[in-house]
């Protein structure tokens, strides 16, 4: 009887044809995620973007240093979409002088 429970327990994440279920929607991925990402130090900004691959979406988290200990820090994935980081430096907004 448990060994029938671990075999129903393994399937809830199968559609009715034995695929995989669908990914969520990236984008409301990182609306869920994107706060809890920024709020981390080092962490300078969060986007969508595209695996090397040029046509896997993923979600870039762009830090302000390449620093081991924040990498560390960041989720490989988030709900089955790919993370990736990216030293971009500190961002800043450009003035607007009128």
């Amino acid at each position: 009887m448990v060994g029938l429970a671990l075999i129903c327990g393994c399937r809830t994440d199968m559609t009715e044809n034995n695929r995989p279920a669908p990914l969520p929607d990236i984008n409301t991925v990182l609306a869920a995620h994107g706060r809890e990402l920024m709020a981390k130090p080092g962490v300078v900004g969060v986007c969508i973007g595209v695996l090397k691959n040029g046509k896997t979406p993923c979600i870039k988290v762009m830090l302000e240093k390449n620093d081991a200990a924040v990498k560390r820090s960041i989720p490989r994935t988030l709900e089955g979409h790919p993370v990736v980081t990216e030293v971009t430096g500190e961002i800043r907004p450009i003035s607007q002088s009128q």
